[in-house]
């Protein structure tokens, strides 16, 4: 893959910091190189018919004019393979941010990917549905997709000692719900992949999306996935925070003190969460970063956080 970090992560994560207000702004100038990286030469389907909640068409929510790269319009989801040139054993089903808007498949995505097979990790990058464009029980809808895609790779996990979960943004929420609602009954099994665990053996959280009411949610994440004001009980359902069984796998958490987008509360709440149920937890705090930084700013302590989360999976 020729396509540099330079090329994605400081354009894209800009972008993305726009993404709230993107009926209001202009298009995001397209990245360089986007095509050369996606998609990947091996893509996995995940469902073999129509996706549970099929109402025969979807509508965007981002404008047209929004480049590639944010991926929208999805009636297809697809698991996106990146493989190593030495795999260590450990794979990673990845799961790009966007505000439930888009999936931000390049500073979250294929930059993720090049960090990750570069220390060993098989990568699955989630084309995931987005909830607002037309779906039934549109709360449920990523986690579907996000189930689906860890039984899946787990079904063809040959080689693999573990499989993990590692989100962002939004993405950090739908990795959250997956960590802790693995085994909620969010769709119909179709074969015998779904006779499988959707339970990862590890999750990453990096600035998360984590609670769905009060002061600190994240409007527009919140609104895409569960609709216009909605009720306590829906909320509560879809904030990871609030329910933290004791299966849930062992997590690692980043996230900016700065970050004016999703506040840092979310992460200390899931952070107190975690701790109350007994679960293994890390958490990393960076003083700067703001939101959206993606495998990290260069020159920053943010940057090493893959390196963190690398040697805290090898120690799990």
């Amino acid at each position: 893959m020729s396509v540099t970090r330079r090329d994605f992560g400081a354009g894209a994560a800009a972008a993305l910091l726009a993404v709230g207000e993107a009926r209001a702004q202009s298009a995001p100038a397209a990245l360089a190189g986007w095509s050369d990286a996606w998609p990947p030469k091996e893509v996995i389907r995940l469902w073999p018919g129509d996706p549970p909640g099929w109402r025969g068409s979807v509508r965007p929510v981002l404008p047209a004019s929004w480049p590639p790269n944010f991926l929208r319009g999805t009636a297809t989801p697809t698991l996106n393979v990146f493989r190593p040139a030495r795999p260590n054993g450990q794979a990673l089903l990845v799961c790009p941010g966007g505000a439930y808007m888009a999936v931000s498949a390049a500073n979250e995505g294929v930059d993720v990917a090049r960090v990750f097979n570069a220390l060993g990790f098989t990568v699955f990058v989630l084309a995931y549905r987005l909830p607002g464009e037309g779906w039934a029980d549109r709360a449920d809808v990523p986690l579907q997709d996000a189930q689906r895609a860890m039984r899946l790779i787990r079904s063809q996990a040959v080689g693999f000692d573990r499989i993990g979960v590692l989100g962002f943004s939004a993405g950090g929420h739908l990795a959250a719900s997956l960590a802790t609602d693995h085994a909620q009954a969010v769709y119909s099994p179709l074969d015998a992949a779904d006779r499988l665990s959707a339970r990862p053996d590890f999750a990453g959280l990096i600035y998360p999306v984590i609670t769905m009411a009060g002061p600190y949610a994240h409007a527009r994440s919140r609104d895409q996935l569960l609709g216009a004001q909605p009720s306590e009980a829906a909320a509560a359902r879809r904030s990871p925070d609030l329910h933290v069984p004791a299966t849930t796998p062992q997590c690692f958490i980043a996230h900016a003190v700065d970050d004016t987008t999703v506040p840092v509360e979310n992460s200390l709440r899931m952070l107190s969460s975690l701790r109350a149920a007994g679960v293994r937890c890390e958490g990393h705090l960076f003083e700067t970063g703001q939101h959206a930084f993606g495998i990290g700013r260069p020159g920053a302590p943010s940057e090493l956080w893959p390196q963190l989360f690398s040697r805290w999976i090898g120690q799990a």
